[in-house]
C-alpha cells in the first residue's frame, strides 16, 4: 500500500471514475493501493457544491417545495404560476416559511452525487469530485506552500530587533550569520530574502555592496498567511451565512498602501450605505488591524460595534490573518463576523475597490502616507462621504448612513467625529492637506 505520496492526477481521475460508477472508498483505495481514509479525504476536502436542478425543474432546496402553494412572492404578475417554479428563486429569497432541506445521502460516504441515481430528479444543493479541479487546487495549495515567508511576526520582531542595527552600523548579513548563528538561527540567504522583501527595519540601500548589482527578475513575495484561519470563512461560507441572515449587513474591509514599508489605511466600506471609514496604521500587520479594531470598539462601544459590524469581508491578506482578535472583544464574546473573499477575486468585495477611487483623488497611489496622521484621514473621509453619488440618486453617504442606520447611525458619527462638509467646499484633490 503506497504511504506518504501526494495523489497523482491520474489517480484523481481513477477516483472521479470510480465515483461515478457508485464504488465505495475502500474498493477505491484497493484497485489504487491506497488507505480508504486517503480517498475520504481528498473527495471530502475537493468536492464542489452546485446549486443545480433537474431536467425541467429549476433549483429548490426547500422542505415544503412539494406542497408549496405560494404565488407572487415578489409582487409581479407570473401568470398564475407558483413561486416554486420562479426561474429566479424568488421563493427561497422572499418566502418566510423557507428551510433549507440537505439530502441525507450526501451526508454519508462517498459524500458526492456522481454515482447517484437520483441527480437527474433532484432539485437540491449538489455535490461533485472533479478530478480536473481537485488537481488544479492541490496544485495551487503546494505553490502556496512553498512561497513566501515563513515566519510568524514575533519571530520577525525578534530578527528585526537584533540584524536591522548591526547592518546600519556597516556589517554585512555575512558576518552577522556567521558571528550570531546561535542568536539567528536562520541561512545567510534567508536573510537577504528578508531585507529584500522589506520587512526589517534595514533595506537594500543600507547594504553597501548590493546597491552596487542590477536587480535580479524574481516575483514579488508577500508574508505566508496561516491557511487556517480562512476554514469556515471562505465566500462560499459567507454566501451561506447571508442567506441565512439576509437582515445582518456587510461591511467590507481591506488595506490601502502609500509607498512599500509606509504607513497605509484600514478602510471599512458599509456596503448598503456607501459609507466609509479609513484608519491610519503605522505597519500593514495583523497586529496593527486588530489594535485598529480594538480602539473603535472602544470608541463605539460593544453593543453599538456589533450592530454596526455583524459582518466584515476581506481579502486574504496577511494583515486580516488573525480573524479571531477581530470577531471577539476582550472579554471573549463574539460581536462579528469575518469572512475572506477567494484568492484572486477582488470583484467580490467590488463596492470597496470601486470606493478606493476617490481616496486616490486625495493621495495618489505611490504617495508617502508617512507624515499623514488620523486627523487628515478623518478630514479626508468627512470630503468623500459628503461627496454625492449619481447611483444614489444624487445623495450623500453621509446622509444615507443616517438614513439605514437611524440613531444608531447619527450616534456612530458622533463618537467618529463624522462630518458633513458643504458641497460648496468638497475638495477632493491632494491640496486638500495643504
Amino acid at each position: 500500500m503506497i504511504k506518504h505520496k501526494h495523489l497523482t492526477e491520474e489517480e484523481r481521475g481513477a477516483i472521479q471514475e470510480g465515483l461515478d460508477q457508485g464504488k465505495s472508498y475502500r474498493r477505491i483505495g484497493r484497485e489504487l493501493g491506497r488507505d480508504p481514509t486517503t480517498i475520504a479525504k481528498e473527495v471530502r476536502s475537493r468536492r464542489i457544491f452546485k446549486k443545480t436542478g433537474s431536467i425541467g425543474s429549476k433549483f429548490n432546496d426547500c422542505v415544503y417545495r412539494f406542497e408549496c402553494s405560494e404565488v407572487r412572492l415578489c409582487n409581479l404578475s407570473c401568470r398564475g404560476k407558483p413561486c416554486k417554479r420562479c426561474k429566479i428563486n424568488s421563493c427561497i429569497k422572499l418566502c418566510g416559511h423557507y428551510e433549507k432541506d440537505v439530502c441525507e445521502n450526501r451526508e454519508k460516504p462517498p459524500g458526492v452525487c456522481n454515482g447517484c441515481k437520483r441527480r437527474n430528479k433532484c432539485t437540491m444543493e449538489k455535490a461533485f469530485y472533479s478530478a480536473r479541479s481537485a488537481h488544479d487546487e492541490y496544485l495551487h495549495v503546494l505553490s502556496e506552500s512553498r512561497s513566501g515567508i515563513c515566519a510568524d511576526e514575533q519571530e520577525i520582531a525578534r530578527l528585526n530587533s537584533y540584524i536591522s542595527p548591526l547592518i546600519k552600523n556597516g556589517q554585512s548579513i555575512h558576518n552577522i550569520a556567521v558571528n550570531a548563528k546561535d542568536k539567528i538561527m536562520w541561512s545567510e540567504k534567508t536573510l537577504y530574502k528578508y531585507v529584500d522583501a522589506g520587512v526589517f527595519d534595514a533595506r537594500n540601500i543600507d547594504l553597501r555592496r548590493k546597491v552596487r548589482f542590477r536587480p535580479r527578475k524574481s516575483r514579488h513575495e508577500s508574508l505566508k498567511v496561516d491557511r487556517s484561519c480562512h476554514i469556515g470563512r471562505g465566500y462560499g461560507d459567507y454566501l451561506a451565512y447571508i442567506q441565512g441572515s439576509p437582515e445582518e449587513h456587510t461591511v467590507e474591509m481591506d488595506t490601502c498602501h502609500g509607498v512599500k514599508g509606509g504607513k497605509c489605511l484600514l478602510t471599512l466600506h458599509f456596503v448598503r450605505a456607501h459609507f466609509m471609514l479609513a484608519f491610519i496604521l503605522d505597519a500593514c500587520t495583523s497586529a496593527e488591524v486588530s489594535a485598529a479594531f480594538c480602539r473603535l470598539r472602544g470608541v463605539l462601544g460593544n453593543e453599538l460595534y456589533a450592530k454596526l459590524f455583524p459582518i466584515l469581508l476581506g481579502d486574504r491578506g496577511a494583515e486580516f490573518s488573525d480573524p479571531k482578535a477581530i470577531e471577539f472583544d476582550e472579554e471573549g464574546e463574539g460581536v462579528s463576523r469575518v469572512f475572506y473573499c477567494d484568492p484572486q477575486r477582488s470583484d467580490q468585495k467590488g463596492s470597496l475597490e470601486s470606493n478606493h477611487r476617490f481616496v486616490r483623488c486625495v493621495i495618489p497611489k505611490g504617495k508617502s502616507m508617512n507624515n499623514r496622521n488620523q486627523d487628515d484621514i478623518s478630514l479626508m473621509m468627512d470630503h468623500i462621504n459628503s461627496y454625492g453619488r449619481t447611483y444614489l440618486n444624487d445623495r450623500t453617504p453621509y446622509h444615507l448612513f443616517q438614513f439605514l442606520f437611524g440613531e444608531d447611525g447619527i450616534a456612530a458619527q458622533e463618537k467618529l467625529g463624522a462630518n458633513l462638509i458643504s458641497a460648496r467646499d468638497i475638495v477632493l484633490h491632494p491640496k486638500l492637506f495643504k
